[in-house]
């Protein structure tokens, strides 16, 4: 059987080579040359032999067109592949046995530009789609959309054929320009086109009807999977080329032409918090253009009224805010929606700017700060200045230092950064000289937090306090050996010597004649440092000092107490050495202390009964006696006197924020001066939006304080005016 394949193979191969060579039909006379009578002769026979190959192949499609009409649906499908099988198997054989005719008559036709002649195995693919594919493929693709709609309804279909059909389809785009090149043009045209619109068309009916019977989070879930099942579907049996157009197609259909349904649900999702529900929302929308923009805006307004409503809640009397519960509220909220973010919104970098502007927007006006522009950089130091001194919160060095990260998740959002500078270094500056800091690492961290977020700047001058606080250490154990062998009357004192321009601290505002102890070691003091550092000048900041004296007048106590006072309190208490009692006159003589610094001192140690008032009453003042108390009892060995009054505070809070005055206006004049000393010449509005840009990371400045500014500049001539409303600048 092979041999006689094989003989009958040997045979039309031989016939149509000796077909093609033939020189008796040429008809040449012996003048002509026989080399050119050879290639007109080859010439005649192979086209002849052409020809014929395409009557043949012309009534086999015609008869199989014949044969398809019999034939619907799935049977058309079948019918089509197994046919298409055949024939392309057939047309590799043909392809052999014509090799002759390819290599020398139809090469020889396509070098000299004839068109439409094609090698054996192209020719039969030709006259497919010019014969019987472009008369069947319509038929074809309704079969194969009927198959797909049936998958899509649920039911199993043999897929492999519709695979098949999608091949034959690709094989079918010859380039006309160059038929040894393949197109997509006939599959684009006649399979991918109708694809895509049978599949707008089921979607759009199936859409419509589920929205109208379900809910919009079924819908969600419907929608979802239909999807995949899509993507799944190119994988199995479509061409790659599919994938995108029919992407765009889907999302036209089931997320775009109702987007504005899914996003009217958004809010209720959002009161509700169904975290699940909006991550699939969110990654529906995200598939169309712009389809996330009004979520967005939806979401920042949420966020924004939840905050302000959270703030709302635990400020019913903003005077008495605790600054820890009003921190805690910003940050719950921010970490609710943060979290939000991560996990239904994938951590979508617009998601994230909305989440910001929102927390921007409750941090800096809310009822809260409505008290003063300040009050979120002020509590937010306050809080702060809890966590870092001793006994605080008395929570582990971990949660302290994460609780601190925290806390510069709120600070990003603050607006007045400078204001939480000031507050922070006199808090700071507090804590260094009553050595009240709870752990000197998580100071360092704080400001390396700071630094990191505002710059070498911003954190100058609290590093530089630090670096005092050293060198005093170094200093004070100088002095210790300096006074080692001196007398026994020497007292055990520590001294800080603060640079003036780090410390945000104050002379005090009032005269003081310190005990004759303190003085005697003062003076002992600053001949020591003079010695060391001629020129320099120290100025006391009597209302920081602070110390230990102990109580042996009490009776009935076996262990005496210790009082821990400040040292107007000591100058008070050390004069009841001498006698029982003093009127205020003889206190107010000998300490020379003002009404502002002696009240507040005598009120203390009235109120824990240390002395004893006449006549009785709380105010205190003139024409008052007070006695020392033998009486005295407490709990604790050692007692805490040295505490700040209510108004001590008050009256600090509102010298800060003039403080804090004064510096905008030097920084807001600087910013003004530089960018003029870089530019010379400006437009009053450039210089104005300039001086903003440049300031935002310090605080945003008001317009009006920025002309005020530049006025000032023009009354001291640094700045000059030209014309066309523009400014110079004056060197």
């Amino acid at each position: 059987m092979l041999i006689t394949w094989r003989l009958q193979y040997m045979g039309i191969y031989t016939a149509v080579h000796n077909f093609c060579t033939s020189q008796k039909a040429v008809g040449f006379t012996p003048h002509q040359n026989i080399s050119t009578g050879a290639h007109r002769g080859a010439h005649l026979l192979g086209e002849d032999l052409y020809n014929k190959l395409i009557d043949y192949l012309t009534r086999r499609l015609e008869k199989l067109y014949e044969e398809s009409r019999s034939h619907t649906d799935e049977a058309l499908l079948a019918f089509y592949i197994k046919q298409w099988s055949r024939y392309t198997v057939a047309a590799k054989y043909t392809h052999h046995l014509f090799r002759y005719l390819n290599r020398h008559w139809v090469k020889r036709e396509m070098d000299e530009g004839k068109k439409h002649i094609y090698d054996v195995y192209t020719l039969h693919l030709v006259q497919w789609r010019t014969v019987l594919f472009s008369k069947v493929s319509g038929r074809v693709m309704n079969a194969v959309l009927k198959l797909v709609e049936k998958q899509r309804n649920g039911e199993t279909i043999e897929y492999g054929q519709i695979k098949q059909v999608v091949d034959s389809f690709v094989s079918l785009g010859l380039d006309d320009a160059d038929p040894s090149k393949t197109t997509l043009d006939v599959y684009r045209y006649h399979f991918e086109r109708p694809f895509l619109e049978g599949t707008r068309e089921f979607y759009m009916a199936e859409s419509k009807q589920f929205v109208a019977e379900n809910s919009v989070v079924e819908y969600m879930k419907k929608a979802e999977a239909r999807l995949d099942e899509e993507e799944e579907r190119v994988k199995m049996f479509l061409h790659a080329d599919i994938a995108i157009p029919l992407k765009k197609a889907c999302n036209q259909v089931l997320i775009a032409d109702h987007s504005n349904l899914l996003r009217e649900e958004f809010q209720g999702l959002l009161d509700t918090d169904r975290e699940e529900d909006m991550g699939r929302m969110y990654s529906l929308l995200a598939r169309i253009p712009d389809g996330l923009t009004p979520l967005r805006q939806k979401f920042e307004a949420h966020v924004r009224t939840a905050g302000l409503a959270a703030v709302t809640k635990v400020s019913s009397d903003a005077e008495k805010l605790e600054p820890k519960v009003y921190v805690d509220a910003l940050l719950e909220i921010h970490s609710h929606y943060q979290n939000l973010v991560k996990k239904a919104f994938s951590d979508e970098a617009e998601f994230t700017r909305s989440l910001d502007n929102a927390c921007r927007e409750f941090v800096n006006r809310n009822d809260v700060c409505k008290s003063g522009s300040n009050k979120s950089p002020e509590l937010l130091a306050k809080y702060t200045d809890i966590l870092l001194r001793k006994g605080g919160t008395g929570i582990g060095e971990a949660e302290l230092e994460n609780t601190l990260t925290r806390i510069m998740t709120v600070f990003k959002y603050i607006d007045d950064k400078d204001v939480f500078q000031k507050f922070y270094s006199r808090m700071l500056a507090r804590r260094l000289v009553h050595s009240n800091s709870s752990s000197d690492d998580a100071e360092t961290s704080m400001i390396s937090k700071l630094k990191e977020a505002c710059g070498f700047e911003y954190t100058n001058k609290l590093q530089r306090m630090f670096q005092d606080m050293q060198i005093s250490k170094d200093l004070n154990a100088g002095f210790k050996e300096h006074t080692q062998g001196l007398d026994s009357k020497v007292l055990d004192s520590q001294y800080s010597i603060l640079g003036t321009g780090f410390w945000p601290l104050t002379p005090p505002n009032t005269t003081f004649n310190p005990p004759i102890e303190i003085s005697m070691d003062c003076e002992r003091f600053s001949r020591f440092y003079k010695n060391k550092h001629e020129g320099r000048k120290l100025t006391w900041l009597w209302q920081l000092c602070k110390g230990e004296v102990k109580a042996t007048y009490c009776k009935n106590t076996k262990t005496p107490y210790t009082f821990q006072v400040s040292l107007y309190q000591m100058a008070i208490l050390l004069l009841f050495n001498d006698k029982d009692q003093h009127t205020y006159e003889d206190i107010a003589s000998t300490t020379q202390l003002n009404a502002d610094a002696l009240d507040p001192s005598l009120s203390i140690l009235c109120k824990a009964k240390v002395l004893i008032p006449k006549p009785d009453g709380d105010k205190v003042g003139p024409g008052k006696t007070f006695r020392l108390n033998y009486d005295f009892k407490s709990k604790k060995v050692r007692v805490n006197l040295n505490v700040g009054m209510k108004s001590e505070s008050k009256q600090e809070e509102v010298e800060t924020n003039k403080t804090i005055e004064e510096d905008r206006k030097l920084l807001l004049q600087s910013a003004i001066v530089r960018i003029m000393k870089a530019r010379k010449r400006m437009t009053y509005q450039q210089l104005l939006l300039e001086t903003a840009h440049q300031i935002r990371h310090r605080f945003v400045p008001p317009v009006a304080d920025i002309k005020k500014c530049v006025e000032i500049l023009l009354d001291k001539e640094y700045l000059e005016r030209l014309d066309d409303d523009e400014l110079g600048y004056l060197a």
